[in-house]
């Protein structure tokens, strides 16, 4: 009897134990992730003036910043063809290899960047240089998208996966800016002022290798997505299955499904590249603050990054996705021109501290349950391409605005006043998609 009894607790605690070793792994592997990728893109936004001057150089500064922009927008563009060529690969052949190789990529290709010649080196080919190798960059950033934003997601128990979708997507994102944070306080105090033009700079772009070591180390104890397993076992069982391939289903049978999800996508994505992402810009260029203080703000922005993320994710698990969306879309359509006007005016270090964390609270809170709404709305079959093509479509739109509003601008003076007309027509699509959609909470599959 006794054995029995200990026979039973053995098989219901070992399983057990194993399922939470999976949770804890694929929530490490998919927050690390894709904070290491996001780590190697911040570090182009904390030094765009000094990237202006070197391969962007113009007599126009605004111009200098848009050209630095635009560059960042080729590296989004690429996303798509990233996320199609992984993302076909990890609903294939499983996530975990296809996150592998992406982020290794990414990291790679950022410390490359390091070693580049400057256009007052060799001319207008270090400028050529510098964009082939974001197109390459772009299509890496894609790939992990695809891996990362699924993994987690696919391994977490129901009543979590809201909580995980803004802690993998927000908080990766935090916690890959807030990296960029330290580690450009970091190199700026020891390369100061000129010299932060002469070899700081380089030094930022060689630590992107960083994410690709770590992430050797984080990826060997993950275990394939017990979604993806299953249906892979169920294939196997049932060889008469034919198998479609993602991104042909993708456009064909689910290209509805996309173009609404890119309603909320683009919001979301604007929502993130027009506060954290156009920040560190707009404290340089409108606030003027010193390096010290720019640091410490991004700082204290990556924080309420990951805190207004995992806020929001988990309050669609609580509420739904739905109504997740409509409510961060008013606040934002409210909020965010408000806090930007209030920001250009700051007169104290204090006032920028508190208009920089409302504006990247806000926008960060409506792209938080996009990760478990986008892989709630396709099979375990297609939802790495699904998830992936959807996100980097969407956050390539959105990644392009700040290059947007600078042309628009035409002045630095006028940024402010810019950003407030885009924030409001941004979002106002935002909460008409939010309108569209149908309540994808419960429905991952």
């Amino acid at each position: 009897m006794s054995n029995a009894v200990s026979t039973g607790v053995v098989r219901e605690t070992e399983p057990k134990k194993t399922e939470n070793k999976q949770i804890v792994s694929a929530t490490a592997a998919s927050l690390l992730g894709w904070s290491f990728d996001l780590y190697d893109l911040f570090i182009l936004l904390y030094v765009t003036p000094t990237i202006g001057k070197l391969f962007f150089p113009t007599t126009n500064p605004t111009l200098s910043l848009a050209a630095v922009y635009a560059s960042f927008a080729v590296t989004l563009l690429m996303r798509p063809l990233g996320s199609a060529i992984f993302g076909s690969y990890a609903d294939k052949h499983g996530r975990k290899n296809a996150m592998t190789v992406a982020i290794i990529g990414v990291g790679l290709s950022t410390a490359v960047f390091g070693l580049l010649p400057t256009v007052p080196q060799i001319g207008l080919f270090a400028a050529l240089l510098f964009l082939l190798l974001r197109l390459v960059q772009g299509v890496f950033v894609g790939g992990v998208v695809a891996s990362t934003h699924t993994i987690g997601t696919e391994s977490a128990p129901p009543k979590w996966r809201g909580l995980m979708s803004g802690l993998i997507g927000g908080g990766g994102a935090g916690l890959g800016a807030l990296f960029a944070s330290i580690a450009f306080m970091v190199v700026s105090a020891i390369f100061p002022g000129e010299a932060f033009e002469g070899w700081g700079w380089r030094v930022m772009f060689f630590t992107g290798i960083l994410g690709s070591v770590a992430g050797l180390f984080v990826f060997r104890t993950l275990e394939e997505s017990p979604l993806w397993t299953e249906m892979k076992k169920k294939k196997n069982e049932n060889q008469n299955v034919v198998e479609q391939k993602p991104v042909k289903a993708l456009f064909t049978t689910y290209s509805k499904i996309l173009l609404v999800n890119l309603m909320i996508v683009i919001g979301g994505g604007s929502g993130y590249y027009l506060t954290a992402g156009f920040i560190p810009t707009f404290l340089n260029v409108v606030n003027k603050v010193s390096s010290a203080t720019l640091s410490g703000v991004l700082i204290a922005a990556s924080i309420a990054t990951i805190i207004a993320a995992m806020i929001a994710g988990h309050l669609s698990e609580v509420y739904g996705r739905k109504k997740v969306f409509m409510v961060v879309g008013l606040l934002n359509v409210i909020g965010l021109p408000y806090f930007y006007l209030s920001l250009a005016n700051a007169g104290s270090v204090t006032a920028i501290y508190f208009y920089v964390v409302c504006l990247v609270f806000l926008g960060n809170a409506a792209y938080a349950p996009v990760l478990i709404f986008l892989n709630e709305r396709f099979p375990t079959s297609i939802r790495s391409t699904g998830t992936g093509l959807s996100w980097n479509m969407g956050f390539a739109i959105g990644g392009m605005m700040p290059t947007f509003v600078t042309l628009a601008s035409g002045t630095v003076d006028n940024i402010p006043h810019t950003l407030m007309y885009f924030a409001i027509v941004i979002y106002l699509v935002y909460i008409v998609g939010s309108v569209i959609i149908p309540e994808t909470k419960g429905r991952l599959r």
